[in-house]
């Protein structure tokens, strides 16, 4: 029994075979067409591959990024739709439009703006009875979904653009299309960080306090002779209820 149990010990244990999984090679950005060279591969246990995982670069050849992706990040197949498939209707939030204006480079921020940016809309109107010119922050932290028909960010350098597709709330977007009709409208990019409301707001109404003042009641003098006095018409009116 001794000897069968050592030789038991002593015999090989056959090794188990790790699953290949795709790991992004380096960082992608919405939109982005995926080649081999952006593909890498990762060993993982049997069993432990995450639901979605890809085995093979053929699964996974031509498909389009509809989230950015870090490098070294697992792909997985709610980040890809089909080749074909529309980017930009991916990419679009729930219960919420793409509407695209067209730009300057003056409008477009001198070109510097790009998929993911916030901006604030500014609009310009002229009034052509009295000619005053006004303007207000319509729209505020608007995300950016694509710069002409580009929906990834790869360059920052700046590039003179002719449209922008905002991300707007049905609501928003017959504001922003009015405001555009109505005159001309500028895109302020804003900080990341900066989540404050651009819009003006009206004032708080104004309390105003009503404050009782007090009501002296006024005397009636009295002549009888040589007498003279004066007496209270609370207390003549007192005076007439007792009567």
């Amino acid at each position: 029994m001794a000897n069968r149990w050592l030789a038991a010990r002593a015999a090989p244990v056959a090794p188990v075979a790790n699953v290949h999984i795709l790991a992004s090679a380096m960082n992608l950005t919405v939109g982005t067409k995926i080649d081999s060279k952006q593909v890498k591969v990762m060993e993982v246990l049997p069993g432990e591959e995450p639901a979605g995982a890809f085995h093979d670069f053929k699964e996974i050849e031509g498909k389009v990024t509809v989230v950015n992706v870090s490098a070294g990040q697992l792909l997985l197949a709610p980040m890809f739709i089909k080749e074909g498939d529309s980017a930009l209707a991916a990419v679009v939030g729930r219960d919420k439009r793409a509407v695209t204006v067209r730009v300057d480079d003056v409008v477009g921020v001198a070109g510097f703006l790009m998929p993911g940016n916030r901006v604030d809309v500014v609009a310009t109107h002229k009034d052509d009875r009295s000619g005053n010119i006004t303007s207000e922050t319509i729209l505020s932290d608007i995300k950016v979904l694509a710069v002409d028909q580009s929906t990834a960010a790869n360059s920052n350098e700046p590039v003179v653009v002719r449209a922008v597709t905002l991300e707007v709330t049905p609501a928003d977007g017959e504001t922003l299309l009015m405001g555009k009709a109505a005159g001309s409208i500028q895109l302020a990019l804003r900080n990341p960080l900066d989540k404050s409301d651009a819009r003006h707001k009206p004032p708080p109404p104004k309390i105003v306090a009503k404050v009782a003042v007090p009501v002296k009641d006024p005397a009636i003098t009295v002549i009888r002779g040589t007498l003279v006095g004066h007496e209270s018409q609370n207390s003549n009116s007192q005076n007439n209820n007792k009567q």
